[in-house]
């Protein structure tokens, strides 16, 4: 079984995935972030790097992808390969960074992957305000998110609305502004409770 956890920079994503990974035993497959040798570049010059940023995700993703289609266990993924496309080769290409021809480019590389692959059994996105993200990323102080511009946030909000209302796979979605799984048990347990439901068909 594969499970998707989707959604906007700050939301809480890798928070949670390891958090339920722990709960119910699964596997996590986390973002390629910390390793990444293209982040820093990106956002300092997105225009610039955004086409060699965008490639390499998908490729990681991919890669992700194919051993989850090919395991027996459970695995919780943070961040799928369907926002990669959706949400931030869509929004950099509307924000001038990426251009036609590399766009039409990574289309192509991602129509050929995706034909070898399927969607998230459960994907569960948490849905976020900007001002709640922004608090967020000021909150984990990472130095290369600094340049992170409340124009480009709110993009990949917009986008994500856009894509989550018309995603064809189950989806939960989570509010995540009122909610703080990591330190309130009662939160986290909201979550569980609903993620059960959905798989078990309990509450």
């Amino acid at each position: 079984m594969h499970i998707g956890i989707a959604g906007n920079i700050g939301c809480g994503k890798t928070t949670l995935t390891r958090m339920l990974s722990e709960y119910y035993g699964w596997t996590p497959r986390y973002e390629s972030v910390t390793f990444n040798p293209y982040l820093e570049d990106y956002y300092k010059d997105i225009h610039r790097w955004s086409f060699n940023l965008e490639v390499y995700f998908l490729t990681r993703r991919f890669k992700d992808v194919l051993e989850i289609a090919n395991s027996d266990k459970v695995i919780i993924q943070d961040r799928t390969i369907f926002e990669g496309v959706h949400i931030f080769v869509a929004n950099n290409r509307a924000m001038g960074n990426l251009s036609e021809r590399d766009f039409n480019t990574y289309m192509d590389l991602f129509r050929l992957m995706m034909s070898m692959v399927k969607a998230p059994d459960l994907l569960i996105y948490l849905k976020s305000s900007i001002p709640h993200l922004v608090s967020q990323i000021a909150r984990r102080g990472r130095e290369y998110e600094k340049g992170i511009s409340i124009e480009y946030l709110t993009g990949l909000n917009e986008r994500y609305e856009k894509w989550i209302s018309e995603y064809q796979g189950k989806v939960l979605t989570i509010e995540a502004d009122e909610l703080d799984f990591q330190n309130r048990p009662e939160d986290f347990a909201s979550i569980t409770d609903k993620v059960d439901a959905q798989l078990y068909g309990l509450f």
